[in-house]
Formats: structure tokens, sequence, C-alpha cells
């Protein structure tokens, strides 16, 4: 889940600071990535989640065959109540409250997550015991948190028509663009039922599959090393600039790409 309105990116001292004054029980164990912030109730757990964490990062790095830029925070809130008090801060939103289905999200300094244990609970789509999915899950929010690194907007408040673009990577590169979104996707090509603009992609019941898609072609096309070019970009033009295409020629390429898989 890309978290578009954050006005606040908090730095690494700034944040201990913050969350040691806000409450005793949360707890700070430094990695050599990361540092993971967790509350008392979450101390039996940690072992449980780091590998997670750690296999996510491996991913992300043999992916784009680099490494993170700066180290980051990894959050682990033991309830939704917890989770929503950060956005709504982070956002200046009060009264922002999160849809069931939002679990965790990530910005170049953060990772924040409630904790996987409760997603039973807490979430109406994830279960925890599904160790593929939820290893995908988390490695989908560490690639917003790379992304972020490298992006000139770190929080991505600053950006404009690549929603579908920075969804898109985090689907395609944590493996959760699979056979099943693909198969909705040629059906949706071939019902003639795909949004006309890159700009509606990241939206509707498939919109995984769809911007997941479009990198996957743009990844297979033009090669990783372009793909990380785009990272850059904070801008649809400026993107279709990087890849010399216009949008109408990206998505009839798309289209043929995915009817052929």
């Amino acid at each position: 889940m890309k978290l578009k309105y954050f006005l606040i990116i908090f730095f690494a001292p700034l944040l201990l600071a913050s969350w040691h004054g806000y409450d005793n029980n949360w707890l700070f164990k430094k990695e050599k990535k990361y540092t993971i912030i967790y509350s008392s109730k979450d101390k039996r757990n940690i072992k449980e989640y780091k590998p997670y964490v750690n296999r996510g990062i491996r991913l992300i790095e043999t992916f784009f065959n680099t490494t993170y830029n700066k180290t980051f925070n990894v959050i682990i809130h033991p309830d939704r109540q917890s989770i929503d008090s950060t956005w709504q801060r982070d956002w200046n939103m009060p009264e922002f409250k999160s849809e069931c289905w939002m679990v965790a999200s990530g910005i170049a300094s953060k990772l924040d997550m409630i904790s996987p244990k409760l997603w039973d609970n807490q979430s109406c789509e994830h279960i925890y015991s599904e160790t593929k999915k939820t290893q995908q899950l988390i490695t989908h929010e560490l690639l917003h948190v790379y992304h972020g690194q490298i992006n000139i907007s770190p929080d991505f408040s600053n950006v404009e028509g690549i929603d579908w673009f920075i969804e898109g990577l985090a689907t395609y590169a944590s493996g959760q663009c699979d056979t099943l979104r693909i198969g909705e996707v040629k059906k949706a090509i071939s019902e003639n039922k795909i949004p006309k603009s890159l700009d509606n992609f990241w939206s509707g019941k498939i919109k995984y599959g769809l911007s997941g898609s479009v990198v996957m072609y743009i990844d297979k096309k033009y090669g990783r090393e372009k793909l990380k070019i785009l990272l850059t970009s904070n801008n649809k033009k400026e993107l279709l600039s990087i890849l010399k295409i216009t949008e109408t020629e990206l998505l009839n390429e798309w289209r043929k790409y995915i009817q052929d898989l």
C-alpha cells in the first residue's frame, strides 16, 4: 500500500526519542540495516518477524543488484489503533481511520506494520499463517522503502500520475504478480475492460495485476538497469520520456505482451 499524504518524515534520532517518550513499553533493537521498534506485547514475536524482514531485504537487493541507501525503522504496532494514530499524525489527518485491509505501509525512512500475528483478527484480507503471502506483503512494503530512498519524493507525497508504477513495482518485485493475477488481466483485456489511461490502472479489483504487469513488461523489454533509473522519477511524463515511448504505444505493446503470455 502506498500511503500518499505523509507530511512528516521521521529521522531515526527523532523517531526513537518520540516513541520512547510516548510509552516506556516500546523497545528498540538495532540490526545491520534497520532498527526494529516494538511494544512489550511483541517481545516474544520479534524473533519470528525478523526473518520476514531480512528475507524481504535480501530479495529486493538481489532483484536490483544493489543495497538500500540508508538504514530505516521497522515499527511493529500492537493493534490497529496504534498504527492509525501514527498515520493520523503523519498525514495530519486526525479523523483518519484505516480500511480493514490496511496492515502496513512503507516510505523511505520507515515501515509501519500491525503485528502480523494479529492480522487474522484485525484485517479482512490477510492471514499470517499463509507464509508465502505474508512474506510477499512485507517485501512489497520494504520495496516502497527502497523506492522512497531513491525517489526525489521520499514519502511519495510529491508524485503525479505514477501510482500505477509505485504500486506495480512493489507488486511485481515482491512476487505478487502471479499467474492468477495475470489471468485476471488477460481476461479483462479480452473483454475490453482495461482503463484507457495509466492514471486509472491503480484502481478497481484487479489493480495489483494491472499495475504489476505493466512494470513486468517494462522490465522484460527495457531491462533491469532501465527499470532502476525509473525509480528516480516522480511523474508520468518524465517516466515515459526516459522510456522514449508514448502512453498509447506503451499500453498497446503491454496488451500484446500479456496476450502472448
